[in-house]
């Protein structure tokens, strides 16, 4: 036996590192296969009719013509679904074919499978159908409140409607001596990630059907296929495809129904693939919103109480609409104390594109309208902008709207004073045009060049709330290969660009002390991981391979145990070897283990969360809350509308950094994504027509959009959570696009108080 092994000493590329990504250089290289290059020598391709009317009954559908045509296999038409009729994410209301009504542009009419996809393209033009056009219902203010608006589903317009009323709002009125309101719009944002919908479906011999496809959740995916195929779960077997971003829009289902339905009734293997023009119409889109704002304050500017109405357009379909609506109301006041609070949020139903999960989930929203409050209020106040919000920080122990008490760190004060510490930017060298809005295009030489900044602070939640079964499952089997121990991980988690298969190797190496470790293939053959959505994979996949990890440590430990004679609990495991504290390395973990591996699945749960009251919204909704706050540095040429933005600042408090890479990373793209929302994109829709369905004419910040960016991150650990981590991808999204609008207000003095801000809403009103 050897001297007592050090067992403090850090695992190499275990958690805290920044080991390479296992999947990175083929991606770099263009080799990482994603689901549009599945590919199968008998397949056959896939085409999706699409309405192209937002508001429209179906009078008649003739295939005849279009299943003539020579390399036709099939023509299909709801009356073809084999099952169930509908699906949905939280609600089964949305057709997998339309029935005898279209509800948007783009809606899901009629299949095809043909031998090559120009042929199924043809195909398409060759079906006919007869619609009587009716006027679509496209003002979601309309939809909530008008009654004499049409009733596009049988229990009316609304989705969801929300209050949340803490305290007593007529005695914070009273009370106030001064006021602030406004009103503020939130456009459409499209995730805008660049692999299109696609996926191949594959029948069995058993009458069933293998999925490849590229999805955030296969599980609640399966469970909405299985009934519209007609067959039982165990017969659709998912398997996850390379996924080219996500961002929320591939939580619900796209093509996953109709390339099974193709399948299953030519028995062929069936591929299908979204150009980018479909895919603008083949998934939802971010909730447009439409807020009103009221907030009450002392003259010291402490906030006395906040009175919001916010209304989300859902579209056609509900999707995630009624948890989006939960998020913007319970969150609808941001991270402040207020002691009287009352929040209507409304979800509704129109003739617009479907809306659903997008990056921030309804606090994306309500973070613009309660940051421009905030800026209202400190200019009323002739109060610095960072000041007002340091008053009212919360801290552990503060109660939010919703009446959850914080009970882990929440140093917004703290992150407020290390922001308004950084640095901020030297003025632009003019001489060189490439510094001043409008670039290299040489529209200004500065003369009309004015800086603005602007902060932004945003409160999100992190993992499922309302009570949801929040788990995810993980099997960690480890063994001896080649001399050298082994652990295979395999879970049902979706990698979609985020980095978890790097976590879960980092995770193995840490609780088992080796350093090889493979990661399956991400299927259904084992329990469910939840949706890669609501920043919770690294802490529920993450926590579910930590607790697997730890019981094959202690099957380990016992038999060893048993084996040395050493008590279980003096042992750990460090370098691949098993390791006792006082007799030191006592055998190779790969002898140890011999031709017997260890293997043992877990799920991990994260602590309850209750339903919001539906008449008080009170209750504790949700599992943890993440804090990230920015600063924008913005150059406006008001005379032309341009601008650019100079550098962004945040600080955000992560809890314990996983990977440093890959969270600088998840920093830098949700603050890109902040800046698209607050000066680039925004899906116009006109008459329930979608204007823009590319990204010729739909823009997304490029790598000369994005200016440099200075990080501060924090570690305070949250004892409930893994490893102490706190989600990370969200929360930056939600507070750089209110400090970009506030840095373009600040130079224009502007009220601005709609996003995306073009160069014709400065122009117009800069006198």
């Amino acid at each position: 036996m050897s001297a007592p092994a050090n067992i403090d000493a850090p695992t190499r590329d275990g958690v805290g590192d920044s080991p390479q990504r296992p999947d990175g250089i083929g991606k770099v290289t263009g080799e990482f296969a994603y689901a549009s290059d599945l590919w199968h020598d008998d397949m056959l391709w896939g085409a999706t009719l699409r309405s192209p009317h937002p508001y429209a009954r179906i009078r008649s559908i003739d295939i005849s013509a279009a299943l003539a045509h020579p390399g036709v296999y099939a023509v299909l038409t709801h009356e073809d679904v084999p099952g169930a009729k509908y699906y949905g994410l939280d609600h089964v209301d949305q057709p997998v074919l339309a029935i005898d009504t279209v509800r948007y542009q783009g809606e899901p009419v009629a299949l095809v499978a043909a031998e090559h996809p120009e042929i199924a393209r043809r195909a398409l033009a060759k079906i006919e159908v007869s619609y009587d056009v009716l006027e679509p219902l496209t003002d979601p203010r309309k939809a909530a409140f008008d009654a004499t608006a049409p009733a596009l589903h049988e229990h009316g317009n609304i989705v969801r409607h929300q209050p949340v009323r803490f305290g007593k709002i007529s005695e914070g009125q009273r009370a106030a001596e001064v006021v602030v309101r406004g009103e503020y719009q939130v456009g459409m944002q499209d995730q805008a990630f660049l692999g299109p919908e696609a996926g191949l479906a594959v029948p069995t011999e058993d009458g069933g059907i293998e999925l490849y496809v590229a999805t955030q959740w296969m599980h609640v995916d399966l469970r909405q296929i299985a009934p519209c195929l007609a067959l039982p779960e165990d017969k659709v077997r998912m398997t996850l495809s390379g996924v080219g971003g996500a961002f929320g829009a591939r939580e619900d289902l796209s093509m996953q129904v109709h390339a099974a339905m193709l399948a299953l009734h030519t028995g062929k293997p069936i591929k299908i693939v979204y150009n980018r023009e479909e895919s603008f119409f083949g998934h939802v889109h971010r909730h447009p919103a439409l807020m009103r704002y009221e907030h009450g304050a002392w003259r010291d500017g402490t906030l006395v109480y906040a009175k919001a109405e916010i209304i989300l357009d859902g579209g056609a379909y509900t999707s995630s609409t009624m948890n989006v609506v939960a998020n913007a109301a319970s969150l609808g006041v941001g991270p402040y104390s207020v002691p009287h609070i009352e929040i209507d949020t409304y979800g509704v139903y129109t003739n617009n594109p479907p809306c659903g999960a997008m990056r921030g989930f309804g606090a994306v929203q309500a973070c613009y309208g309660y940051e421009s409050q905030m800026d209202r209020l400190a200019a009323e106040l002739d109060m610095h902008p960072l000041e007002v919000r340091r008053i009212n920080a919360i801290s552990q122990g503060s109660v939010l709207a919703n009446g959850q008490v914080v009970d882990t760190p929440a140093p917004l004060a703290e992150m407020l004073d290390r922001l308004a510490a950084t640095p901020q930017p030297e003025p632009a060298d003019q001489t060189d045009i490439r510094n001043l809005p409008g670039g290299a295009a040489n529209t200004t030489h500065g003369e009309g060049v004015r800086r603005g900044i602007g902060y932004g602070v945003g409160l999100k939640n992190i993992c499922f709330s309302e009570g949801a079964d929040d788990y995810s499952t993980a099997r960690v089997r480890l063994a001896a290969v080649g001399g050298e121990p082994t652990a295979l991980v395999h879970t049902a988690a979706a990698e979609v660009g985020q980095g978890l298969v790097t976590l879960q190797g980092q995770i193995v190496r840490t609780e088992l002390g080796i350093e090889r470790v493979v990661i399956a293939p991400a299927d259904t053959q084992i329990g469910d991981a939840g949706s890669t959505s609501a920043s919770r994979q690294s802490y529920m996949t993450g926590g579910a391979v930590k607790v697997a990890c730890e019981a094959v440590r202690e099957m380990i430990f016992e038999r060893a145990a048993d084996q040395f004679g050493v008590p279980a609990d003096e042992l750990s495991l460090a370098g691949g070897k098993i390791v006792a504290q006082c007799a030191g390395v006592l055998a190779a973990l790969a002898d140890f283990l011999g031709t017997e591996p260890i293997e043992a699945v877990r799920e991990f749960h994260h602590r309850p969360t209750q339903r919001m009251d539906p008449v008080t919204g009170q209750g504790d909704s949700h599992t943890q809350l993440a804090l990230c706050v920015h600063r924008a540095v913005v150059d406006v040429d008001v005379e032309l509308g341009l601008l650019k933005v100079v550098e962004l600042a945040a600080v955000q408090d992560v809890g314990k950094v996983l990977h440093r890479n890959s969270l600088e990373g998840q920093i830098h793209g949700g603050t890109a994504q902040g800046l698209g929302l607050a000066v680039l994109e925004e899906i116009q829709v006109v008459d329930g027509l979608i204007r823009n369905p590319s990204f010729t004419d739909y823009l997304i910040p490029t790598i000369l959009d994005m200016p440099p960016m200075r990080l501060d991150i924090l570690e305070n650990p949250d004892p409930h959570a893994p490893y102490g981590l706190r989600g990370a991808g969200e929360p930056p999204t939600l507070s750089s696009t209110p400090a970009i609008a506030a840095a373009i207000r600040d130079a224009t003095g502007l009220p601005l108080t709609r996003v995306p801000i073009g160069p014709e809403d400065i122009i117009h009103s800069v006198k």
